[in-house]
């Protein structure tokens, strides 16, 4: 009996251990580190979250500079995010990497999160020459809500104040490029709900948390002017730059099974996108999962082509 009991535990045993060599082999591999930037955790503005990394190519000539907002909805997300492979690849091809932080939800509502963003350009621009950069070659990235923001910074007009007091508030915002993962690129619901889908309606962008307002105070037209002013479609004009848009979610029409996940980061903003920067004939390339073809190499081209 006994004999017959230690037998079975040894082969409980050998099943756990086999469970969990196979978990081991099939699990998806650790995010890939970071190298160690040139400035660490720099301060870019007075608030807790203005902070930000640097990396910059070996050069003696000034250097173009993407400026990398994470994602995670205004209401998490960190710098440390950025791809290590996508950095490497922009390094090798001699441009610079600004990563920031920026204030979150609740804590700090509309339009804190962009205006913040917007300091941090401003701020590599106030250091162009001792960072040794470019400061007519800046472009942005980001996922999700962060390639919200870069759209916002690179369509809004110019937001520099050239009599403040603060001397980087006198600096330009605008961009020469956007690299985009998964961004929305307008808050408008009725474009929403008829472009790209119902489920995204259930994010909470629509809800109100985003500026600080009850949900039934989405209809007023308070409310209509913020969601206008923080769409980047609302702001495209024939001089803007040119956009690289990639997409992950299925090209296809929104079901009742189609995830809020799914519908906040739906490829159809990229295509209302297109078809607004098409009438103005500034250049877009919209890109999918699907396409077969390689995404960090494509958007670091583009990015290379463009801030020149």
């Amino acid at each position: 009996m006994r004999k017959t009991a230690n037998m079975i535990a040894s082969c409980l045993a050998l099943l756990i251990l086999a469970s969990a060599t196979t978990f081991a082999q099939t699990a998806e591999p650790a995010k890939a580190e970071l190298p160690k930037p040139d400035i660490a955790d720099g301060k870019y503005g007075p608030l807790e979250r203005n902070v930000y990394d640097l990396w910059k190519p070996k050069s003696k000539k000034p250097r173009r500079l993407m400026v990398y907002i994470h994602g995670g909805g205004f209401v998490n997300g960190d710098k440390g995010n950025l791809s290590a492979k996508l950095l490497e690849q922009l390094l090798e091809n001699g441009v610079a990497v600004m990563a920031i932080n920026y204030s979150l939800l609740p804590k700090y509502i509309y339009p804190q999160a962009y205006l913040d963003c917007a300091r941090a350009v401003q701020f590599a621009r106030a250091n162009s020459k001792e960072w040794n950069i470019d400061k007519k070659k800046i472009g942005a990235m980001g996922s999700s809500a962060g390639g919200l923001t870069s759209l916002w910074l690179g369509f809004h007009k110019d937001l520099a104040n050239p009599k403040s007091d603060d001397p980087v508030l006198r600096q330009s915002t605008r961009l020469g490029v956007m690299a985009v993962w998964s961004a929305q690129t307008t808050l408008d619901p009725e474009i929403v709900g008829k472009r790209v889908g119902p489920a995204t309606l259930k994010h909470s962008f629509f809800t109100g948390r985003f500026f600080g307002l009850k949900p039934e105070e989405m209809a007023s037209d308070k409310a209509k002017e913020m969601i206008r002013e923080v769409s980047p479609l609302s702001h495209l004009t024939k001089d803007d730059p040119p956009v690289w848009a990639f997409y992950s979610v299925a090209a296809t029409p929104q079901t009742d099974a189609t995830t809020v996940s799914e519908g906040i980061h739906h490829p159809y903003f990229g295509t209302v996108l297109k078809e607004e920067m098409d009438k103005l004939k500034i250049e877009i390339k919209l890109r999918h999962k699907d396409d077969g073809k390689t995404v960090n190499d494509d958007a670091v081209a583009f990015i290379v082509k463009f801030l020149k």
